[in-house]
C-alpha cells in the first residue's frame, strides 16, 4: 500500500510560442484547465502503476474541488484522508512554451491547511512495509511530523524534494529515498555540481553519511541514484517533448510503486524513467500520465 501525503490542485495551463522574460508579454495560443498538485499527480501515478494508493490532503470547498479530485477518484484512489477546508482549491498557473519547458507559480490554498494531525493519522492507518510519499507542497511541519511518525512504525518514505523550498536539505535527511532534480541535488548538497563526474562523487559522498538512497533526474539524460553503495543509471526514452509539467511527478509515482511492488531497484529506476518520459508527449500533468501497459510495453 501506498500512502501519498501532499498536494492538490487545479492546473491553469496557457501554451506559448515561446516562454516569456522577465516582464514580457507573450501571446497564448491555447488555454486549458487539467487536475494537478505534486501529491495528487504522484498518487494517480502510483495507482496507474498498479498499486492501491491513499491520498490525504485538502480541497476547498468551492469549484475546483470535484475537478481537481476527479481523475483519483475515477481511478478508485482512497480520497478518505482528503479534508474539505474553508481555502480556496489550491492552484498552480502553468505556462508551457513551444519547446514543452514551463514556468509554473503555486498558489497553496487549501494545501497550507494540511495538519499534523493530518499527518499522524495517515501514518497511523499504514503498516510496516508500506510506502509513504511526500513532496513540499504542503507545510513543512507536516512533511517533519509524517517523516518521523513513518520512521517510528518502520514505513518505507520517499521524499520528492519539489519545489525548491529552504526546508528541502533538512527534510529529506529524514526520508529513506531522496529523490531531486539536478538543482535541488546542488542544495542538498550544499555547493555547485559542475559535471557528471563531480555529481557521482557527491552521490558517494552523501550516501556515506546517511545512508539513504538518493535519486537524481537529470531530464532527457535519464536518471543516476545511488543505493546499497551502488551508483545505478537509467534512461528513459528519445522523445520530442510536447509538455514536461508531469514527467518529474510520473517518475516519483512509477519508482515508489516499482519498488512497493517487489521490483529490484535497477528495473523500477528504469521503469520510473520510462514513465517519466512518456509522460512528456501528452499536455497537462494528471492526463498525460500512462497507463501500467503503455510503460511496460516500452521498457
Amino acid at each position: 500500500m501506498i500512502t501519498v501525503l501532499g498536494s492538490i490542485n487545479m492546473d491553469l495551463i496557457a501554451t506559448t510560442e515561446r516562454l516569456p522574460q522577465p516582464g514580457e508579454t507573450v501571446t497564448g495560443s491555447s488555454f486549458a484547465t487539467a487536475a494537478g498538485g505534486k501529491g495528487a499527480n504522484q498518487a494517480l501515478a502510483a495507482r496507474r502503476a498498479g498499486s492501491m494508493v491513499h491520498m490525504a490532503g485538502a480541497v476547498g470547498e468551492d469549484g475546483f474541488a470535484a475537478p481537481a479530485l476527479a481523475l483519483l477518484d475515477d481511478a478508485k484512489v482512497d480520497l478518505s484522508a482528503v479534508a474539505r477546508v474553508g481555502e480556496p482549491t489550491g492552484t498552480a498557473l502553468i505556462l508551457v512554451g513551444g519547446t514543452g519547458e514551463n514556468m509554473i507559480a503555486v498558489v497553496a490554498g487549501a494545501n497550507g491547511t494540511v495538519s499534523t494531525a493530518q499527518a499522524k493519522a495517515a501514518v497511523e492507518a499504514m503498516n510496516s512495509g508500506d510506502v509513504l510519499m511526500l513532496q513540499l507542497e504542503i507545510p513543512a511541519g507536516t512533511v517533519e511530523t509524517a517523516l518521523n511518525a513513518a520512521r517510528a512504525k518502520s514505513v518505507l518514505t520517499v521524499i520528492n524534494t519539489a519545489p525548491l523550498t529552504g526546508d528541502a536539505a533538512r527534510l529529506a535527511r529524514l526520508a529513506d529515498i531522496v529523490v531531486a532534480n539536478e538543482t535541488e541535488f546542488e542544495l542538498l548538497a550544499g555547493s555547485p555540481i559542475p559535471d557528471a563526474a563531480a555529481r557521482w562523487e557527491m552521490l558517494k559522498k552523501l550516501h556515506a553519511e546517511t545512508g539513504q538512497t538518493f535519486v537524481v533526474t537529470l531530464g532527457g539524460d535519464g536518471v543516476v541514484a545511488i543505493r546499497d553503495g551502488e551508483i545505478v543509471t537509467a534512461e528513459g526514452l528519445k522523445i520530442e517533448p510536447v509538455d514536461t509539467v508531469g514527467a518529474g511527478d510520473t517518475f516519483c509515482g512509477y519508482l515508489a510503486a516499482s519498488l512497493e511492488q517487489g521490483l529490484d531497484f535497477a528495473k523500477a529506476l528504469r521503469r520510473a524513467a520510462v514513465a517519466g518520459s512518456l509522460a512528456c508527449l501528452t499536455r497537462g500533468a494528471q492526463p498525460s500520465i500512462p497507463p501500467a501497459e503503455a510503460v511496460d510495453a516500452r521498457v
